[in-house]
């Protein structure tokens, strides 16, 4: 039994140890590979520690799995649901002590935290609707005889999901997963496993039978070990893309589905007609919402013409945030060397540091840049075109919308892209434009709303389909096709 989460505030408070659940039992790994600490990135201290797994604990997870697999796929699917509407009750009920411990664990602020488990909840609610949107299609193709289609589960399923979202990411894998029918394996990150603790809780008291819902924590060995294991038969991964891509061909030979997910380089497009107040708002929330660390983030601005009274309102509210209150930490203490090393070399390159984050602190110890807007950035610039993954806004100048677009082509990453202005015109020339998969028209961080599927383009994600939605559910099943015959017919043609 894991206990609640007792913390109210950002006290530093400690939990439980993270280990694996193979059936219906907690246990260490017994691979010898030493236990990680969980860190607190506020105070920089650990609130906790994890146990490293391998392929050991991989193989029994499976069998685990294997064992509990048949009853649950025997179940209709709307028995299946009903385990994902008393999870969602569940989860609102302990909607404090999931907030809480995301913040703890992965530095959030309080109110991104709540918004990253109701983003959770919004998407345990799709996994709800799935009865009524998995209907299978059934048509009569010729006299007597009648084609339909049923989604069949996989079997047992995997994912892997990063440090930034340890609650919301793995929620846009499971009710998908469950409800299809699968039994589903999580190995999330080793630097945030606590809040999937509670999540196996959830899910055990809204009535998923043991066995059906495992956790393997650990970091490359086990997931090199579920890449492997030709008994998964897909896994789902969110992360970089120099990780996506590894996992992605290394899962891909054992024939299993795959869908990874990898990095971004998003680019705001901000035009001279654009609002003042709407885009200098939405473009600060994007570029320093949970401190720059989400694939969906700005991180460049490109400035079209002359908007320099836009540049000069983002740069004035940059100045007034306050790291502690009103922006988190970093999760980890590795990201504040790189993340600098980005602002150090573009001012040497020329760039101009218009807010400089460098430095900032907050609670005693604990991993902290402030928000930083550079100006006067180059495409040959590393903070120009490599993710940065931090608050970190770098502002590229053009002189046309068509030059805005080809710098936003120009990158390898085709995740998300936006522009601000208040022509319809210009908004949809960007639109039809951009490589990316998910857009936005003054809106900084498009992230799509059930039912649209997340998912971007290029090099930001490998493999077929969006991890969200209609999208996922696919991903998770596979289709079956019945054509059925009951009485000889008096007329004939070839399906006679």
């Amino acid at each position: 039994m894991i206990p609640n989460f007792t913390a109210t505030n950002y006290d530093f408070t400690e939990y439980t140890k993270a280990r694996n659940l193979i059936g219906n039992e907690w246990r260490d790994s017994k691979s010898g590979i030493a236990d990680l600490d969980v860190i607190n990135p506020r105070y920089g201290k650990a609130m906790s520690t994890v146990t490293m797994s391998d392929a050991d604990d991989v193989a029994a997870a499976v069998a685990a799995a294997q064992a509990a697999l048949p009853a649950w796929k025997a179940l209709p699917i709307r028995e299946r649901a009903q385990v994902m509407y008393r999870a969602k009750a569940i989860m609102e009920r302990d909607l404090e002590e999931l907030t809480w411990l995301t913040s703890h664990e992965n530095g959030k602020i309080y109110s991104e935290a709540k918004a990253e488990v109701l983003k959770g909840i919004e998407c345990v609610e799709y996994g709800c609707s799935l009865p009524n949107l998995a209907a299978g299609n059934q048509l009569e193709v010729s006299r007597g005889v009648r084609c339909e289609q049923v989604f069949a589960p996989l079997g047992v399923v995997a994912g892997v999901t990063p440090f930034n979202f340890p609650f919301m990411v793995p929620l846009w894998m499971m009710p998908q997963a469950l409800t299809g029918g699968n039994a589903f394996i999580l190995k999330p990150s080793e630097q945030v496993p606590l809040t999937t603790l509670r999540l196996a809780e959830i899910f055990k008291e809204a009535g998923l039978p043991e066995g059906i819902f495992q956790i393997v924590q650990g970091g490359r060995a086990a997931v090199e070990a579920l890449c492997d294991n030709e008994d998964i038969k897909a896994l789902a991964f969110v992360g970089s893309t120099r990780v996506a891509k590894l996992v992605y061909a290394r899962g891909s030979i054992t024939g299993k589905k795959m869908l990874c997910l990898g990095g971004a380089k998003n680019h705001l497009i901000v035009v001279p007609d654009a609002d003042l107040q709407l885009t200098a708002q939405n473009v600060m929330a994007s570029f320093t919402g949970c401190a720059g660390q989400r694939c969906m983030a700005a991180s460049v601005m490109v400035a079209v013409g002359d908007v320099q009274h836009i540049i000069d309102e983002v740069a004035r509210q940059a100045g007034e945030m306050v790291t502690g209150t009103t922006m988190g930490p970093l999760t980890n203490s590795i990201s504040i060397d790189r993340i600098t090393g980005y602002i150090d070399e573009a001012e040497k390159a020329g760039a101009k540091v218009l807010v400089d984050g460098r430095g900032d602190t907050a609670d005693e110890g604990g991993y902290w840049i402030g928000p930083t807007l550079i100006d006067n950035v180059t495409r040959e610039m590393p903070a120009g075109r490599e993710e940065i993954f931090g608050p970190v806004l770098s502002i590229i100048h053009v002189d046309t919308v068509d030059e805005a677009i080809a710098l936003e082509n120009s990158n390898p990453y085709g995740n998300a892209s936006a522009v601000y202005t208040t022509s319809g015109d210009v908004a949809r020339k960007v639109m039809n434009g951009v490589d990316a998969g998910m857009c936005g028209v003054n809106i900084g961080v498009p992230v799509p709303r059930e039912p649209f599927g997340f998912g971007g383009w290029n090099d930001s994600k490998f493999g077929n389909g969006n991890i969200t939605g209609w999208d996922g559910f696919r991903f998770w099943t596979r289709p079956r096709k019945i054509t059925s015959k009951w009485a000889i017919q008096k007329d004939a043609n070839w399906m006679s």
